[in-house]
C-alpha cells in the first residue's frame, strides 16, 4: 500500500472514532437532560470561609466514579473557584453560571484517588456528594492547585449532612 493511501485509512479510521464518540456523548447528553443542576447565587448573608482554586475534573453517580453525568454546565474538565460560605459551596467554571450547592444539598465531603480518566496520587481529589433537583446523589471531582484535597474536603465536610452537628 502507498503512503496516500495509508493517510486515507488512518483518516478513515479517525474519522469513524470521532463519529462514535459524537454518538456516545450525544446519547449521554440526552439521558441526563432530565437532571437539572442549582445555578445562582448562595442565600444573603452567607459568610465567606475558603476559596480554593484548581481543576473540575467530573461529576459522576455517586459512587460510581467510572460513570461520568453530562450535567449542563458540568459536562467537561475545566478549571474552577470553588468559594465555601457558612450558606454552602459555589462553582465558578469559566463560561458558565455559578452552581450554589446550599447546606440541605450537601451529603459529604472527602477524598478520591480515581474518578473517570483521571488517576492521582492517593487521596489528591476532594470528592463532594451532593443531591440534584430530583434527589438524585452524584459525587463532583475537584483537584484544588495551591492546596490539598484534604483542606478543600475539610473546609466542606462541616456543611454537609453528615459532617454537620445539626
Amino acid at each position: 500500500m502507498s503512503r496516500e493511501g495509508a493517510l486515507v485509512v488512518m483518516i478513515g479510521v479517525a474519522v469513524v472514532l470521532l463519529a462514535v464518540l459524537a454518538w456516545a456523548w450525544v446519547r449521554r447528553t440526552r439521558r441526563d437532560a432530565r437532571y437539572s443542576v442549582p445555578v445562582g447565587e448562595l442565600p444573603a448573608g452567607a459568610v465567606e470561609t475558603a476559596v480554593f482554586s484548581g481543576l473540575y475534573v467530573a461529576t459522576t453517580r455517586h459512587d460510581e466514579p467510572l460513570e461520568r453525568l453530562a450535567l449542563k454546565g458540568l459536562g467537561f474538565r475545566s478549571r474552577v473557584d470553588v468559594t465555601v460560605t457558612t450558606a454552602g459551596v459555589a462553582l465558578d467554571l469559566p463560561g458558565q453560571p455559578r452552581i450554589a450547592l446550599t447546606r440541605d444539598r450537601l451529603v459529604d465531603a472527602a477524598q478520591a484517588t480515581v474518578a473517570i480518566d483521571r488517576v492521582v496520587e492517593r487521596d489528591g481529589l476532594a470528592r463532594v456528594t451532593w443531591r440534584l433537583d430530583d434527589d438524585t446523589v452524584v459525587d463532583t471531582y475537584l483537584r484544588p492547585q495551591e492546596a490539598s484535597a484534604k483542606a478543600l474536603a475539610d473546609a466542606i465536610r462541616p456543611l454537609t449532612s453528615t459532617g454537620s452537628d445539626s
